[in-house]
């Protein structure tokens, strides 16, 4: 059974499209047949994975107005397992030209609908907000995966996408849940990152991943290359970080979900 998975937090900046790219990688170089889905009109998801938004001829938006199948509009990345559904500047439109589209809430989900059955996982990229592409993605996923920077002002951020998340529950889909929630750009040497960290877990307990992702400029620097950490340089800290992670998401998932990759 195929897992979607949406990387969400409406706070910029907090290594959100770093964990949808080098999660979904890391997965993928299991042997997980992956989906990244760019669901943010930025496309740097997409960009980090070799296609620059001005390199990309048919994107995520052309699925979504219908003049495409989301077949269509994927394509294959450096690693085999690991395929892109791209975005580039026309996903803006898509935040206006759905609020008066029939079954708004479910365009994204009807989309991946179509080509679920070909993968394990499926991971969105959702923009930096919780406008209507993110409950278009938080309505097609089964779970999330909050990345988070141990800083103040991320409390407060998280704890409104939590509300959020209860509420799309509670009217949308019943199924979501809260995958984790990752520590990225982590300073252990400050008291407030202790602090932060401290605070988040007595919140969400072991929802929490214990791979806590550092600092590091090799992460930084692979998607100006076009690269997942992991292919950029596999042993630099930020790759070996997201590799952990993917093990603790594997182990995570319900007994439903792929155990072993599809073959």
């Amino acid at each position: 059974m195929t897992r979607i998975v949406a990387v969400a937090n409406q706070k910029g900046g907090v290594g959100k499209t770093t964990t949808a790219i080098n999660l979904a990688a890391s997965v993928a170089s299991k042997g997980y047949r992956v989906l990244l889905c760019d669901f943010d009109p930025q496309g740097n998801a997409s960009s980090g994975v070799g296609y620059p938004r001005d390199k990309v001829e048919l994107s995520i938006y052309d699925a979504l107005v219908g003049d495409v199948a989301l077949a269509d509009v994927i394509r294959p990345t450096d690693i085999t397992t690991l395929f892109v559904a791209p975005a580039n500047a026309d996903l803006v439109g898509a935040e206006i030209e759905l609020i008066t589209a029939e079954r708004r809430e479910w365009i994204l989900a009807d989309a991946l609908a179509q080509v679920k059955d070909r993968f394990d996982y499926i991971v969105i990229d959702c923009p930096p907000s919780l406008g209507m592409l993110t409950l278009n993605a938080l309505c097609a996923a089964d779970g999330v995966v909050v990345p988070m920077q141990a800083e103040y002002f991320a409390l407060e951020g998280i704890s409104s996408l939590s509300n959020t998340i209860e509420r799309i529950r509670t009217t949308y889909n019943p199924k979501l849940t809260i995958d984790g929630v990752l520590f990225c750009m982590f300073d252990a040497r400050t008291n407030l990152s202790a602090q932060v960290k401290g605070e988040v877990q007595s919140f969400f307990g072991a929802k929490v991943f214990e791979t806590l992702v550092p600092r590091n400029v090799r992460l930084s620097e692979a998607p100006s290359h076009g690269k997942p950490a992991l292919l950029y340089d596999f042993r630099s800290p930020g790759a070996k970080s997201y590799l952990a992670v993917a093990d603790e998401f594997l182990a995570r998932q319900p007994a439903d979900v792929a155990a072993e990759p599809a073959r």
